[in-house]
């Protein structure tokens, strides 16, 4: 008889082992788009020190007294212009993605996702994964672009789910993917049909990447460097004649400085010059989100069109198109290479 046909102990504590895990996870959404379920989301996400990088006891009476007491209300209605049957657009994607994963890698991984605030948590998808007999786990965020307030910050999280752990699984990173072939190729490929079904040739291809705080730059952070690396790449693939490909950041928050040229700015001078048809991307989001279908779509039209612009549209994101799919599962299959 063998070890392997061994009986084991009566006694013996049943344990699962042996398979790949593979944890995608994107930034987070209110479960609700309602005041109150914005609030607790605000609260965790704005409460992260790599978020906003302010000595705490200065920024928590701010936070506290002030912006969790007004915010959650118009975000909530930025929200609720957006929400689906399902809920929110960046969970219902994300998770489309993950069960995407999983038909296309089948017994050779066990793929789940997670979202670095709100739910499903990185903690408990981390223990599931445990629980179904991941010791090996790939930790992929859905960052093309590195920064210490996205990336990080999910590194970040599932240590400190590690460090509760008496045995803990072997952990792997998804590295930033701004310049992969793989991604900018996707994009391009997408992009394109999308840009070839519009009812109109438009002037300006406005590539929009969520804005970081201008001090970031400054402390040595990669993003603004990555986002312009990666906009240059796709620029080379997408060129077009009679179209300008123009880089620009949004979403600011608060009086800080921010990364410019702003994307609201932008459209809006863009129209007063006289640009009558822009097209706006966000390469920097792997699904589309309130920033996205509310921020760029919704805001974004009345801002160009208001200032004199007439035709408008935004491109989806690469979510769960084929290109975006054989992307995904290119850099995740590489990055699990000697465990499957």
């Amino acid at each position: 008889m063998t070890w392997k046909e061994q009986a084991l102990p009566a006694d013996h504590v049943p344990v699962k082992s042996g398979r790949v895990g593979v944890l995608i996870v994107n930034l987070g959404t209110p479960e609700a788009a309602e005041p109150k379920a914005v609030k607790r989301y605000l609260g965790e996400f704005l409460s992260d020190k790599r978020v906003i990088e302010i000595p705490q006891i200065i920024w928590q009476p701010i936070l506290r007294g002030i912006i969790l007491n007004t915010r959650p209300r118009k975000s909530a209605e930025a929200y609720s212009k957006v929400w689906t049957e399902g809920g929110s657009p960046l969970a219902v994607i994300t998770r489309e993605q993950a069960e995407g994963l999983q038909d296309r890698f089948g017994e050779e991984a066990h793929v789940r996702y997670a979202m670095r605030y709100g739910n499903p948590s990185i903690p408990d998808q981390i223990a599931a994964l445990q629980e179904a007999g991941c010791d090996r786990i790939l930790l992929a965020p859905l960052y093309p672009q590195y920064c210490a307030a996205t990336t990080a910050t999910v590194v970040d999280k599932a240590a400190d789910a590690l460090k509760s752990m008496r045995w803990q699984a072997s952990l792997r990173t998804l590295p930033p993917y701004h310049d992969d072939s793989a991604y900018i190729d996707a994009l391009a490929v997408d992009l394109t049909r999308q840009l070839d079904a519009l009812a109109f040739d438009p002037e300006v291809l406005l590539l929009s990447f969520h804005g970081m705080p201008q001090r970031t730059l400054e402390l040595g952070d990669p993003y603004h460097c990555q986002c312009m690396k990666s906009a240059r790449l796709l620029g080379e693939k997408l060129q077009r004649d009679g179209m300008r490909i123009v880089t620009t950041f949004q979403s600011r928050f608060g009086p800080a400085k921010w990364l410019e040229p702003a994307t609201d700015d932008t459209l809006i001078k863009e129209a007063e010059s006289g640009t009558k048809r822009v097209v706006v991307a966000a390469p920097g989001f792997a699904a589309d989100c309130v920033e996205t279908l509310e921020e760029l779509a919704i805001a974004g039209r009345e801002q160009f069109t208001e200032a004199g612009g007439e035709d408008y549209a935004v491109l989806s994101c690469l979510n769960t198109s084929d290109a975006g799919m054989d992307m995904l599962e290119a850099i995740i299959r590489r990055e699990l290479s000697g465990w499957i």
